[in-house]
């Protein structure tokens, strides 16, 4: 489990992954129907928080949000889901993959309309950066989210950087 310099034990992607289900009001979106992005992107930290909140079990925010994509519109009454889990764990900073899917609940149908990747970092109680719990990778699937994770994360470092 955790290493022997490591009080903290490792968790699997599963142990920390939510979802969120919220229905889209006019209040939510423009004059044609449409919901605004930027609610969407609400919606997307808010279930990614919870995510990196429960993997860390401290305070944590948000430092990125990229490869966000907004793949079909989303229109009021639809319902969305949002599924989020842990791809990747770096000393305090976590990323956190979410799928956005719509449902039209008269006729059923379910889309994909969005994914996005979010980074977080956990905070102690003074605000400071803190150790977070190493991720346990029981699937292929996890180790595979994993390495593409850490690339990611690489990238992100060295864009910092310029």
């Amino acid at each position: 489990m955790s290493s022997e310099n490591s009080p903290i034990r490792e968790k699997s992607p599963f142990e920390s992954h939510a979802e969120v289900i919220v229905r889209m009001f006019p209040s939510d979106a423009n004059p044609a129907g449409n919901v605004f992005g930027g609610e969407i992107l609400k919606h997307i930290d808010m279930v990614a928080g919870i995510v990196a909140q429960r993997h860390s079990q401290s305070n944590a925010v948000t430092v990125s949000m990229d490869s966000v994509n907004f793949l079909k519109p989303i229109f009021v009454g639809n319902v969305l889901s949002l599924n989020a889990r842990i791809n990747y764990v770096h000393n305090s900073s976590m990323e956190i993959e979410v799928k956005v899917e719509a449902e039209d609940i008269v006729t059923g149908i379910k889309t994909v309309t969005g994914t996005a990747f979010v980074t977080f970092v956990a905070l102690d109680k003074n605000g400071k950066p803190m150790p977070v719990p190493k991720l346990s990778l029981k699937t292929d699937d996890d180790k595979i989210k994993f390495e593409e994770g850490k690339i990611r994360m690489e990238k992100r470092l060295q864009n910092r950087q310029k």
